[in-house]
């Protein structure tokens, strides 16, 4: 009888019994993290367009094959203001660039300038997709089990949890004011003047509200002897194969390599 069999026979609820399934969202947390942080380091350790070009495109591969494409994009679209700024201003004002593209004026864009800006681009893009696609495979109750069962403390652990969790929740909190403001009549629509009146009804309570559940949480957790002493009994474990610890550990010998290698000198 498997071990899933065997939770449910005992009674459990299905949500400590259900174990992640589909491509690469199986995978254990804490490897999705180590190959993410290895992914990170590289592009930005190694010089060179091939390597943040690579991790592109195996982290859209596997976000393709994982059905979680439409969310690795939404994380680009968010992250396309900053891009644009850092490729304009390494376009116009990368210093000791001495090669300009053509002259506008007082502003001559420089095609070192250019390929500097272009290569940042990449390494960003590369930077937020490999974490993105973490978050995006990974259930968040699972990633906590695995940093607990792994000997993170149980305070470091709701850290941990409260900032994964903060953004997604205050997004759907600011969607429920927004929702509850306009039905006592504020106008969120319109001319810009308008909408930036309303930005003070809409973000004073998102703030309070915030503050509030972290209150409510906190006393909830405290019910429950967060604070007590001894060690916490686990009712959900992530699996974690031979493979998975495999390509674990094989990630974490790259990254101290990569990052060796950058200190002497042996990367560019």
């Amino acid at each position: 009888m498997s071990q899933a069999s065997e939770a449910d026979g005992r009674g459990l609820p299905e949500y400590v019994t259900r174990r992640p399934g589909g491509f690469y969202r199986s995978v254990n947390p804490s490897t999705k993290l180590a190959i993410a942080a290895l992914e990170v380091v590289a592009a930005f350790a190694v010089p060179g367009w091939p390597v943040p070009i690579t991790i592109l495109a195996v982290v859209f591969a596997t976000a393709v094959a994982a059905r979680r494409l439409r969310g690795l994009i939404v994380v680009a679209l968010a992250a396309s203001p900053i891009v644009g700024s850092i490729l304009l201003i390494n376009l116009f004002l990368l210093p000791g660039a001495s090669d300009p593209i053509v002259r506008i004026g007082p502003l001559a864009p420089t095609w070192t300038g250019l390929s500097f800006g272009l290569q940042t681009v990449v390494r960003l893009f590369a930077f937020s997709a490999a974490i993105a696609l973490v978050y995006l495979t990974t259930a968040i109750d699972d990633l906590l089990a695995d940093l607990a069962r792994r000997g993170l403390g149980r305070r470091a652990v709701f850290v941990v949890g409260a900032a994964v969790q903060m953004v997604p929740r205050t997004v759907e909190r600011a969607a429920e004011i927004v929702d509850a403001q306009r039905a006592r009549g504020l106008d969120t629509e319109g001319r810009f003047w308008r909408r930036a009146r309303g930005v003070l009804p809409l973000a004073a309570p998102v703030v309070f509200g915030a503050l509030t559940e972290v209150e409510d949480r906190t006393m909830a957790l405290e019910a429950r002897a967060f604070s007590a002493p001894g060690r916490q009994t686990l009712l959900r474990v992530p699996v974690d194969r031979a493979a998975d610890r495999v390509v674990r550990w094989a990630a974490v010998v790259a990254l101290v390599a990569i990052i060796g290698l950058r200190i002497v000198g042996r990367l560019g």
